[in-house]
């Protein structure tokens, strides 16, 4: 938004009419593409000066009030103050990570995450405006699931879960509005030590034996599952 002040618009022909397109925000989540006419074309009152209908176009911008410091106040910077809660934040994200276009989460992905939403991080942090969530305000929640002995991997999957619904208030532009620089010393994060995760599998044999023994659909699917490594969940979706 902030780059957007001053703007020059654009200036056009549409029919009998020189117009200026611009961006003008509605509230603190969308902008829609204005136009206002400048002058004729030809006859009276038009401008044949480039640069005159240039200035003209600058005037009726800054007279809309776009531009002006009170419209920034307003649309803008009602959001950076943080009005919004870290819950109520949580539910615009999670909705929107299962409706959007580019590769969306399953459904049994979104209950996963309102799961560990409802248990662990909302009686924490929940209430907290989402300007005041940062490395200190998580720090008693990483302290939480210590205390209760959850592996190094799903603390650190938890707190990802956080560092997603802050950064997933953006602006009209899509940049965020809290921009964070996690400190993970100061909320004492375990260390996620990937050679000691579990990784349990099969050898070989078995799973060979486990193939000829089934159907020949299932095997198929077997087969496949091997070849790819996909997860059932996975190739059943």
């Amino acid at each position: 938004m902030s780059r957007r002040t001053g703007q020059n618009g654009y200036i056009e022909k549409s029919g009998r009419w020189y117009v200026v397109r611009f961006w003008k925000d509605v509230d603190d989540r969308k902008r829609v593409h204005v136009r206002e006419r400048i002058c004729p074309i030809s006859g009276a009152g038009s401008l044949k000066n480039a640069k005159d209908r240039k200035e003209r176009a600058k005037r009726i911008i800054y007279e809309s009030g776009v531009d002006s410091p009170e419209y920034f106040d307003k649309v803008v910077r009602q959001i950076s103050s943080g009005g919004v809660t870290f819950r109520e934040q949580s539910e615009i994200c999670l909705k929107h990570l299962q409706t959007r276009k580019r590769e969306p989460i399953g459904e049994n992905y979104a209950r996963s995450i309102q799961g560990a939403m409802d248990k662990w991080i909302l009686p924490v942090i929940g209430d907290l405006r989402l300007s005041d969530v940062n490395s200190l305000s998580v720090k008693p929640l990483v302290d939480k699931m210590y205390s209760f002995k959850l592996a190094p991997r799903t603390v650190n999957k938890y707190i990802e879960f956080v560092k997603q619904v802050v950064a997933s208030l953006t602006d009209v532009d899509g940049e965020p509005i809290h921009r964070r620089t996690w400190n993970a010393g100061l909320m004492d994060l375990p260390v996620v030590k990937y050679s000691e995760q579990k990784r349990p599998s099969l050898k070989a044999s078995p799973i060979s034996t486990f193939i000829q023994e089934s159907n020949r659909q299932e095997q198929a699917l077997y087969i496949l599952l091997a070849a790819t490594g996909m997860r059932i969940s996975e190739a059943l979706a």
